[in-house]
């Protein structure tokens, strides 16, 4: 199943095996008389890339990685989907200048290589015939993209991958210790008003002529990580996929949620709000006590639920908000 919403997305399939993200050589420190010497960094598949010099003119292929380029500093000289971008992705901004090369599903080889980057970075779940075409012209790594065994530490391995890669290891070290101060903070935010082992379901949708299709955020996608970490407990325990932790249902298949205190959080940053307008009037809908106690919550536009440290801020900050109210 692809990310779709707003979203070309993860399929739900078996997760490829692949080695942990690493580096075979550090860059010498920012600034230093060696910062631009060679880089070589080992990727999701194991392979090991090896560039002159770190990277400057960098194409990404998905928003979660596109999102980490710009958080380390580097605006990439092109990228996937960049309308779509702007829509869901709220913890950065791109440039003007920054080229369109297609969709996330289906990006334009030619319009990649016109560009002459120095790197291409690309999901583990892109099409892998892909990779072979690209690197005919342009190193390319493969972050891993998710992994619902261990997501939070994946994000950090692919963060910390691309880092080197274009040379910001320092900035990374900075932006990850914020993260980090973001989730002591959170969690000590919410343990003070009473909120700590409050359960929350985080979910999407969208609607097939008149049914209202729900996609379920289960114990290991990157969000839920995210709010077991700062003390909160994900009450969705139905059937999800083992890379991004992702479960469909529908109306009905939410009445397995019985926590009476629950908060229910839902993406809906463009297009149609299916869990306002495609469930009004729906009686099972309705007589859930979520419903009734009016704790369903509206993310706010732009929280990206499959990013980086950046993203990751925002939707803690939103969880801290949602349940201090």
């Amino acid at each position: 199943m692809k990310r779709w919403l707003g979203f070309a997305v993860p399929v739900f399939a078996a997760a490829l095996v692949l080695g942990a993200c690493g580096t075979t050589e550090t860059p010498a420190p920012e600034g230093s008389a060696n910062a631009g010497g060679p880089v070589t960094v080992t990727d999701s598949r194991g392979k090991e890339i090896k560039l002159s010099a770190p990277a400057r003119k960098v194409v990404s292929l998905e928003w979660g990685e596109t999102e980490m380029l710009v958080s380390l500093g580097v605006m990439p000289v092109g990228a996937a989907d960049t309308k779509g971008f702007a829509a869901w992705v709220g913890a950065v901004k791109l440039d003007p200048s920054v080229k369109d090369v297609g969709t996330r599903n289906e990006p334009s080889v030619d319009s990649i290589v016109a560009l002459q980057p120095d790197l291409v970075v690309m999901e583990a779940e892109r099409d892998s015939a892909l990779v072979p075409q690209l690197e005919k012209f342009v190193p390319v790594i493969v972050t891993k993209g998710s992994d619902a065994s261990r997501n939070i530490e994946r994000m950090r391995e692919d963060f910390n991958l691309i880092a080197t890669a274009v040379g910001k290891t320092e900035q990374a070290k900075n932006v990850l210790a914020d993260f980090d101060s973001a989730i002591a903070t959170a969690k000590q935010t919410l343990a003070s008003k009473g909120a700590a082992g409050k359960q929350f379901v985080m979910a999407d949708g969208w609607k097939e002529g008149s049914t209202v299709n729900i996609r379920m955020f289960g114990q290991g996608a990157l969000v839920s990580q995210l709010g077991i970490q700062i003390g909160l407990k994900n009450a969705w325990n139905g059937k999800v996929d083992e890379v991004w932790g992702l479960g469909a249902t529908d109306v009905e298949g939410l009445s397995s949620i019985k926590d009476t205190d629950l908060r229910f959080l839902y993406n809906a940053s463009e297009g149609e709000d299916v869990f306002v307008n495609g469930l009004a009037g729906n009686p099972i809908w309705e007589s859930f006590t979520f419903v009734k106690n009016k704790q369903v919550h509206k993310n706010p536009n732009g929280i990206w639920t499959f990013g980086g440290p950046a993203s990751g801020k925002q939707f803690i900050d939103n969880l801290v908000k949602v349940f201090s109210a």
